[in-house]
């Protein structure tokens, strides 16, 4: 089943014209509490990968510079609640994506994600 997911990732990789990074389905992503509110659209970033996390925040609606907004969950629980999420999350540090319900899909790199990572070191 994880070779499924794999080979939506390097898909949506040459999509985008961007280098696949392998990500885990073990890792952990930081996912908002209201995920799987219906809130729309779906957000994602992605820092550099740290210990057993992938570097992937993902939310609903509006961001929220909240201490809590994001809790850790392992990849592996998006296959079952949201599966289409995972086809994004091959893309390397630096990338973030925007779809909503209705078929919109949005991929971009932001290398002011990478300044933020350097920061941090």
């Amino acid at each position: 089943m994880e070779n499924k997911y794999i080979e939506e990732q390097k898909e949506i990789c040459i999509k985008y014209n961007q280098d696949f990074f392998n990500t885990s389905l073990d890792l952990k992503i930081g996912i908002s509490d209201n995920f799987n509110s219906g809130e729309i659209p779906l957000n994602g970033l992605r820092h550099f990968p740290e210990g057993d996390t992938s570097g992937w925040y993902i939310w609903a609606g509006e961001y929220s510079e909240s201490e809590d907004f994001f809790k850790p969950i392992h990849i592996f629980h998006l296959l079952e609640s949201f599966p289409d999420i995972v086809k994004f999350l091959g893309l390397p540090p630096g990338n973030r994506f925007l779809i909503d319900n209705k078929g919109y899909e949005d991929v971009w790199f932001d290398d002011g994600l990478l300044v933020y990572d350097t920061q941090r070191s």
